[in-house]
């Protein structure tokens, strides 16, 4: 963990709010969620990142800094069927500009919590927490002495986000990032970016994911009818994976249905088709740590999207 515990705010309580039904065995999550003590039993720690550093260098519409606190709000309410703990680990937040020392922070946070067992959920926050996420988990697998994993990672995503970093680091680069790091490393880049939008996305862009060897399934292939070769496409990419990152940008979705993004889809893809590839990536027994990015609430109608992400951490917890 950071030792800068200014970089670190705690569980708070008035987020987890809620109807209390007086029938047995009709708990919802503001009543099972707690803040994680020393030596608790693994299970599912959610961990805020308070950030939109990224987002405003990437010139974006700012505000995901308080995409945590509306994604708990709108969590707080969902009925409980989660047979494990659930913790509230608190917030790394980014003061200013210092997107890098924050990245760092939850890196260091994240490594801490899967060397304890739990499965991180990170709630961001812009994309830039893919970069911090990846690097909490590759810090993790490094200290146990694993020196090529094969990690694969899973972007649900209207954008590639594989812009130079030479330039500047933000919410448009992590996964240039990681490809860089990977080869400092020696491992495998195992990148797969699904929903992608071709008119959101420079051929430039197009071409560096080539280069990359990149799966990608762009938002117009993503349909009811071809959801099933997609996840097969998808169940042959998580073979030849031993750990699991999954990734959720919210700008994946249709614009109707997640207008509280930085950047809305005027296409996207339905959240009916989203969810059966994520209960395929949390049912694969290999998934080590998640993060959905770019809630911003003060661009929300009706509380849509955090509740469609609020639906997704919910999705993501069921089978434990």
């Amino acid at each position: 963990m950071s030792s800068d515990r200014s970089l670190h705010q705690d569980f708070d309580r008035t987020l987890w709010q809620g109807r209390t039904d007086p029938e047995p065995d009709s708990e919802r999550w503001h009543q099972k969620v707690q803040p994680l003590t020393e030596g608790a039993s693994p299970g599912c720690a959610l961990l805020g990142f308070a950030c939109d550093a990224g987002v405003a260098r990437n010139q974006g519409r700012v505000g995901a800094a308080e995409g945590p606190a509306a994604l708990r709000r709108a969590l707080a309410p969902l009925a409980w069927h989660r047979q494990g703990p659930a913790y509230d680990v608190g917030d790394v937040r980014c003061e200013g500009d210092a997107m890098e020392e924050a990245q760092q922070a939850l890196a260091d946070r994240l490594a801490a919590l899967l060397g304890e067992g739990h499965l991180p959920i990170v709630l961001g926050g812009g994309h830039e927490v893919a970069y911090a996420s990846w690097s909490g988990l590759a810090q993790h697998l490094a200290a146990n002495g694993e020196r090529a994993p094969r990690i694969g990672i899973v972007n649900l995503d209207a954008h590639f986000d594989l812009r130079d970093p030479q330039h500047v680091r933000s919410s448009g680069t992590p996964f240039s990032q990681i490809a860089d790091d990977c080869l400092k490393r020696g491992w495998a880049f195992r990148y797969a970016c699904l929903g992608v939008s071709r008119a959101a996305n420079t051929r430039a862009l197009f071409n560096r994911a080539d280069e990359l060897g990149v799966m990608v399934r762009e938002d117009r292939e993503i349909t009811a009818q071809r959801l099933a070769d997609i996840e097969q496409d998808l169940a042959d990419f998580l073979r030849d994976c031993d750990h699991l990152y999954l990734t959720i940008d919210l700008d994946v979705l249709p614009a109707a249905e997640a207008p509280g993004v930085s950047a809305p889809a005027a296409r996207g893809v339905a959240l009916a088709l989203i969810e059966p590839l994520i209960e395929a990536i949390r049912d694969s027994g290999k998934l080590r740590l998640a993060d959905l990015a770019e809630l911003n609430p003060g661009r929300d109608i009706d509380g849509r999207t955090a509740r469609a992400a609020a639906r997704l951490v919910h999705l993501l917890t069921l089978n434990d």
